[in-house]
């Protein structure tokens, strides 16, 4: 039996209920063994992904232009694109590309590629266009904006000035900047789809590692591409395997069934500290958990009811337990440490208050309270505050009825408008204010025909006109301390009457068995390439 058959059919394994296999197993020298809850992927189209996991995973099968520096995540450093100039008037960005780059096909890379992979996500028109049409690029006007002069170069040019850090944050280290076999994906196009249904279950592009294998609700396996341009994955082959069950992923750890565990509760995290052999790795990510209320339905079309259900939160008690290691309290829609954030208290003024809530759903003409249903997911954080929220609601009336189903349900649910509220998280993909503002704040088509599914602000149906200038004002303001002062005051405002009461910021966290060296990451990027054993 070979080794790739041997994983795979530990992923069958698992999938039949024998995740218990026997004590101190050794994974082998050359595979990195995860054990992450991994449900909600759905597509490896990196024009179309959104959810955390499926982010992770391409960034380490599909290279960007540039990316974030592993010690610094405000600074961007060359990824595919090893260098870049700005011309002097700030409106045209220019790549120059590795040369001599094949994709796992075979085919050459060229500059060519790029460019379709760009022009293809705003052909397809999935959330992840908004990566580009944000900055004035569009189906009309791409074949002007974005070219490809010779096979190694790469240029963009834009309507507007935007500050350079930004662009390269949002959209050369973001996934939209993946570089596609265009060749492969097109021979496999259905129905003029850019190839997107190919690309559910495989990838084609320009990386470290390919993905050879998913079973949906059983495992992922990637390996290392022979032909990479860069340096060789020190481990050449991932295995994840989707554990749901936080106390099964301990067990694995602890037997050595698995090198790492990525979904434990704060008791499995205790534990697992003070055992020989393990150790706990957790980086300040740019992710926040937070009640989502769609503001199409009553009550929460009320700004003063959203503003009640953000004093039913006891946010340092949670911190102190649900949430210890998983993530800090915190209110805002910048992530503490981002560009333009708010800090300390500024960034997180709610606390516990029913006396304020109650009198909050007495102002907006709910004194006896409401009923409504409540959808959490699967992760360990979920349930643990849906009851926290639900026993807190009941003091002032309102009965909060939970419903609990797996991630990707739950992601169908929120795309698709269909809910009440829902607790949820959202990662942004750049350490800038910018980043979230232009998705929770900024919302540019509230009607249901623009599908902006990419958008929480348009999937709970806020818009805000006023702040939707706000933001565009922030994101071409080059004047650092004019540019600061906006995101401030935008933040004060959305804090208040926004449709999201954000609750924590959270941490990648992770139970590691000593005899991975070099476990690599921060809020930006986990680096498989780096582990070793």
């Amino acid at each position: 039996m070979t080794l790739r058959t041997r994983l795979l059919a530990g992923v069958a394994c698992l999938a039949a209920g024998s995740a218990a296999l026997s004590a101190q197993a050794a994974t082998p020298d050359n595979t990195l063994v995860m054990a992450w809850n991994i449900d909600a992927i759905s597509t490896f189209d990196p024009a179309q992904i959104g959810e955390v996991v499926t982010s992770e995973l391409v960034s380490n099968i599909c290279d960007s232009l540039v990316e974030f520096a592993q010690d610094e995540e405000s600074r961007v450093v060359p990824a595919f694109a090893k260098s870049w100039d700005v011309s002097d008037d700030k409106l045209t960005l220019t790549f120059h590309l590795t040369e001599g780059a094949t994709f796992p096909s075979g085919n050459p890379v060229t500059a060519a590629d790029t460019v379709w992979s760009l022009k293809r996500v705003l052909s397809l028109g999935f959330g992840n266009a908004a990566a580009l049409t944000e900055y004035g690029f569009s189906t009309e006007n791409m074949d002007e904006l974005i070219l490809a002069p010779d096979d190694k170069t790469v240029v963009l040019k834009f309507d507007k000035v935007y500050p350079t850090n930004l662009l390269l944050q949002a959209i050369g280290a973001y996934r939209v900047a993946a570089t596609l076999d265009s060749k492969t994906i097109m021979a496999n196009e259905k129905d003029g789809d850019f190839g997107n249904a190919y690309l559910n279950a495989r990838t084609e592009c320009v990386g470290p590692y390919r993905l050879v294998q998913w079973n949906q609700g059983e495992g992922i396996v990637l390996q290392a591409n022979e032909g990479y341009y860069g340096e060789a994955p020190a481990i050449p082959r991932i295995l994840i395997r989707h554990v749901a069950e936080t106390g099964t992923q301990r067990l694995l750890v602890e037997q050595g069934d698995v090198d790492i565990a990525r979904d434990l509760t704060p008791d499995d995290l205790t534990e697992l500290a003070a055992t020989d052999g393990i150790s706990i790795k957790s980086a300040l990510k740019p992710q926040l958990i937070f009640q989502t209320m769609n503001v199409l339905r009553p009550p929460f079309d009320n700004p003063k009811v959203r503003e009640a259900m953000k004093y039913l939160v006891d946010y340092q008690g949670l911190g102190d337990t649900v949430m210890q290691y998983l993530g800090k309290p915190w209110n805002s829609f910048a992530q503490s440490g981002a560009w333009g954030a708010l800090e300390g208290a500024e960034g997180q003024p709610f606390s516990l208050d029913l006396e304020k809530a109650k009198a909050l759903l007495t102002e907006a003409g709910y004194p006896d309270g409401f009923e409504s249903t409540l959808l959490i997911g699967s992760l360990p954080w979920s349930s643990p505050l849906g009851q926290h929220l639900q026993q807190n609601a009941a003091k002032i009336g309102v009965k909060l009825n939970i419903e609990q189903m797996a991630n990707a349900q739950l992601f169908a649910r929120a795309r698709a408008r269909d809910f009440d509220s829902i607790i949820m998280a959202w990662q942004t993909s750049i350490p800038d204010a910018h980043g979230n503002a232009s998705r929770l704040v900024m919302n540019p088509d509230n009607s249901d025909e623009a599908k902006l599914t990419q958008y929480p602000s348009w999937r709970a149906g806020y818009q805000d006109l006023a702040l939707n200038e706000k933001v565009l004002a922030a994101a071409t303001e080059t004047d650092d301390e004019k540019r600061r002062a906006i995101y401030r005051d935008m933040q004060v405002e959305w804090m208040k009457t926004g449709e999201m009461a954000v609750m924590f910021q959270s941490y990648n966290v992770a139970a590691v068995r000593d005899t991975v060296k070099n476990w690599t990451w921060n809020g930006f990027r986990t680096y498989y390439s780096e582990a070793s054993k």
